[in-house]
């Protein structure tokens, strides 16, 4: 069996649905990442968010595995953003500006 296979289909082609899988790998250079410590529904816990990645799922997870080892804490990639745990603002803004990123730590205490 294909993997993708289709049962019913009333409007567009296969090609169609394809191109919206497309992702844009811009170079660091020219992403605006924003670096944001919250604990809004995580039951008091503290996460550093990092949003604003234009990459391919693949260069994301290289980046959040070498951000949590850095950090010394877990994490995970989601919908295009990579959660640390813990307050790692501070410490993730370095090591993105190091790798060439346009970086910035918004919100505040």
């Amino acid at each position: 069996m294909t993997k993708n296979r289709v049962v019913y289909r009333e409007f567009g082609t296969p090609e169609e649905d394809d191109a919206d899988n497309n992702v844009v790998d811009l170079p660091p250079q020219q992403q605006n990442i924003r670096i944001q410590a919250t604990r809004r529904g995580r039951g008091g816990k503290t996460v550093t968010e990092v949003t604003g990645f234009q990459t391919t799922p693949e260069n994301l997870a290289k980046l959040t595995k070498q951000l949590k080892n850095q950090c010394g804490a877990g994490g995970t990639a989601k919908d295009k953003a990579i959660e640390i745990q813990g307050d790692c603002a501070q410490k993730i803004l370095q090591i993105l500006l190091g790798l060439g990123y346009k970086a910035k730590v918004s919100g505040g205490k």
